[in-house]
Order: C-alpha cells, then sequence, then structure tokens
C-alpha cells in the first residue's frame, strides 16, 4: 500500500520572493531526491496543502501539473496525486549520502555557532555550489546572490 500523504510536509516562506507553486515544486523535488517520497507514494491532497500553508488551492494545482508535466508525478480522478518516479542517482543514494549528510551536519552546527543565521549559510554554501559546479569557477547567479544578501 502507498505511504501516507504525511510523508511530506509544505513550508512556505512568503518573504522567499520564490513564487507559492515554485516552492511546492522544489520541495517535492528535494523530497523525491532525498528519498522520503518514492514511487507509489501520495503527495497530500491540495485540500490538505490549503489547511496546512493558507494557499490558494490553485496554487497548489499548479505545482502538481507542473511535477506532473516532468513526469514526476501523476494525478489518478477521485484518488489524488502519485509520484511516479524519483529523482537522484542509485537506488542506495540515501545510505551513499548517510557520511556526507553527517559532515554536512556537523558543518551547519558549526556555521551556527559561529553566529552565522540560517540565510547567511544559504548564501554561503549557494555560493560554494556555484563555484563547485560553474565551469569556470565564476558564476553570474552567485555574485548576483551575493550582492542581494548585502543590500
Amino acid at each position: 500500500m502507498a505511504a501516507e500523504s504525511a510523508a511530506v510536509e509544505f513550508r512556505i516562506d512568503r518573504r522567499s520572493g520564490v513564487a507559492t507553486y515554485l516552492q511546492i515544486v522544489q520541495q517535492t523535488k528535494q523530497a523525491l531526491r532525498l528519498g522520503v517520497l518514492e514511487p507509489g507514494d501520495r503527495l497530500p491532497t491540495a485540500r490538505e496543502v490549503v489547511e496546512a500553508t493558507a494557499i490558494n488551492p490553485n496554487t497548489v494545482l499548479k505545482a502538481y501539473r507542473e511535477l506532473e508535466r516532468e513526469g514526476l508525478v501523476e494525478a489518478r480522478r477521485g484518488l489524488g496525486t502519485f509520484v511516479r518516479r524519483t529523482l537522484g542517482g542509485a537506488p542506495d543514494a540515501t545510505a551513499a549520502d548517510a557520511p556526507l549528510r553527517t559532515e554536512l551536519a556537523d558543518w551547519a552546527r558549526r556555521a551556527r555557532a559561529a553566529g552565522l543565521e540560517k540565510d547567511d549559510v544559504g548564501a554561503l554554501f549557494t555560493a560554494v555550489l556555484d563555484s563547485t559546479y560553474s565551469t569556470n569557477g565564476t558564476d553570474s547567479a552567485s555574485r548576483s546572490h551575493k550582492g542581494d544578501q548585502e543590500r
């Protein structure tokens, strides 16, 4: 039997500047990458998301349509929206990620102890990711993001 829809809880940050439906899409994709959601799992109904987040039901439906367009979920009339496929690497990716997750959690605790706020840590991590994954070591998005943080 498929897992209950409570496997994922959407958290909406109204101050983030990211469209609400995109936050739902991004959080769903993150849950897929981390193995929180697996094929066959049911996403929360639009009503459940609306009750938990106080957003417009059409926003939830727009997010689910986007996920469906990407082939990640499928709507089943009268039953709900179900995960079709996962994201990420190998089937045992969660086990393979465990040491990295532990190191990252330790790093995050050190950053917090050093006085960095969550947004500061996010900006720092994003900048490092951008420089690590860019082809030439610099990336206009990270420079732009840094500029946003200084304003």
